[in-house]
């Protein structure tokens, strides 16, 4: 009998029902890696679970930093015990959409993932991902840090393709990690006022303590609100991230005249979103756009402004659980109440 190790993982079957289970430990083959799991975060998007209850059980799990614990035949960069950093998704490099500029919607990116996920106690890194998604961490970045590479890159990006530039008013409709993110990176990035909304008054604080100028309670905002705060104006870039249909409308009446909306979550499957045509976009120069995922350029930028402290991540942690306790952070993250990032350590 063929005799395999073990690990444990935390196998999703939904957001209320996560066991922890015991399954091979991933065997590697040829230019891969096995990386012992030391950190891995929580994404608001693990707990969508429209998005993935026909498809399970799984091991989620994308936000990861680790070690390497084997390195396959080949693999000649990495060696066992280098700290490194993880990308799950990463583009060709060679389609029309890398050349173009476009990398995260490279069809290889959707196909490419972790082996299994990353709340497990070891996960297998493709050959594609050891060549286009390994980042080695240096010393002064710890593993809980770098757990916030992945959804910085993501917000990189998004601000990046909505046109962020210094002096820019902004408001960010939602005021969750990913939200917070986008304030803070704006704020050290040299945005102007900066305006933030949330329904709960945990996330409102958070936000003026990571760079907000002011935070309105969301079902008491308006846009005549936003103009007495932004010297009589919308705003130039409102970010939404959030897939609220009411926070959607909030911010389709608050941006300004050639200004632009960046949506950065999606909504409940199937939703449709009516808006004014004429209203919105004739004589107004306003542009939508969206954004998804992160380039390896996103994720090397990510990663040096962490480096550097530019960004204080590690003031948005606010839950350290043991792989045991993944249940209780999938609860605290669905509910979104007094929690804003919450790390599983697979090695606890």
């Amino acid at each position: 009998m063929v005799k395999y190790d073990i690990m444990r993982v935390a196998m999703y079957y939904s957001n209320r029902d996560i066991r922890i289970e015991e399954m091979p430990k991933p065997k590697i083959g040829v230019g891969e890696l096995l990386i012992r799991v030391e950190a891995s975060g929580i994404c608001g998007s693990d707990v969508m679970e429209w998005y993935r209850i026909n498809r399970t059980p799984l091991v989620l799990g994308h936000e990861i930093a680790g070690t390497v614990e084997e390195a396959g035949e080949g693999v000649k960069i990495y060696k066992k015990g280098d700290r490194v950093a993880c990308a799950h998704h990463v583009p060709c490099g060679r389609c029309h959409y890398c050349l173009s500029g476009h990398e995260t919607v490279c069809d290889t990116l959707c196909k490419t993932n972790f082996d299994p996920g990353g709340f497990c106690e070891y996960l297998r890194l493709p050959k594609i991902n050891v060549d286009y998604g390994v980042l080695p961490l240096p010393d002064s970045v710890s593993f809980e840090e770098a757990t916030f590479i992945e959804p910085l890159a993501c917000v990189i990006r998004g601000q990046r393709l909505a046109g962020m530039k210094q002096g820019l008013s902004i408001l960010a409709v939602g005021s969750g990690i990913a939200g917070l993110l986008h304030i803070h990176l704006a704020k050290v990035m040299g945005a102007g006022r900066i305006i933030s909304t949330d329904i709960l008054e945990y996330r409102l604080n958070a936000a003026k303590k990571l760079g907000a100028d002011i935070s309105i309670n969301a079902r008491e905002y308006s846009a005549q609100m936003l103009r007495s705060q932004n010297q009589g104006r919308l705003a130039d870039l409102v970010i939404v991230s959030t897939g609220s249909p009411s926070a959607i409308e909030q911010a389709l009446e608050s941006v300004e005249h050639g200004g632009t909306i960046l949506f950065f979550a999606p909504t409940d499957k199937d939703r449709k979103i009516p808006f004014p045509f004429n209203e919105l976009f004739w004589r107004t120069e306003i542009s939508l756009t969206s954004s998804y995922a992160g380039s390896p350029s996103d994720y090397k930028e990510a990663l040096d402004l962490i480096a550097s402290k530019k960004l204080d991540v590690s003031s948005m942690l606010t839950h350290r659980l043991s792989l045991s306790e993944t249940g209780l952070g999938f609860k605290f993250v669905a509910e979104a109440q007094e929690s804003i990032k919450i790390i599983i350590y697979p090695q606890k």
